[in-house]
């Protein structure tokens, strides 16, 4: 298991921005934003903190059609993805720069601005999932867009028929 890895990242928080589009010449499409995620905590001195992450959302393909058309600065949602780290030279500066993104691989939307709704509320689903086309009249109204994800095993049975070696 030593020659193996795992690249995953989970995220739901809130949009800085309006998603950018950028359209290529053969025809791709691909949708960023800025993601703010935040944890809050007390302090030794009983001051409640709050700390903001930002990280960079990248979405292709369907997944950028998606954000384009329904997400806005403000909007709660839930990326799963990868982490890619790219680099480029500066025009400018002739500096090798670099940037570290999330290629969302699986999007779903749970509703407006913080606090707007409810997370049941105006939920969308979309996988970048290879030849995944939308059903026709799926939307951000609760139903799935794309191809549906295998359901969670149902961890509530019991007995002796697991193979836990624990």
């Amino acid at each position: 298991m030593a020659d193996r890895s795992l690249n995953k990242v989970t995220l739901i928080g809130n949009l800085g921005k309006d998603p950018e589009m950028k359209v290529f010449e053969g025809g791709g499409r691909l949708a960023r934003f800025p993601l703010a995620t935040s944890e809050s905590y007390t302090n030794r001195n009983g001051e409640q903190i709050e700390r903001t992450e930002w990280h960079n959302i990248v979405l292709n393909k369907g997944l950028a059609d998606v954000g384009e058309k329904y997400l806005k600065k403000g909007d709660k949602v839930y990326v799963e993805g990868q982490i890619r780290t790219r680099s480029w030279e500066d025009r400018e500066t002739q500096q090798q720069r670099y940037i570290t993104e999330i290629v969302g691989l699986q999007m779903i939307m749970l509703g407006g601005p913080q606090g707007a709704s409810s997370p049941a509320e105006g939920t969308a689903q979309h996988s970048q999932t290879p030849g995944a086309a939308p059903a026709p009249g799926n939307g951000p109204t609760g139903t799935p867009v794309g191809q549906p994800q295998d359901p969670p095993p149902d961890m509530s049975k019991s007995g002796d028929d697991d193979d836990l070696p624990f």
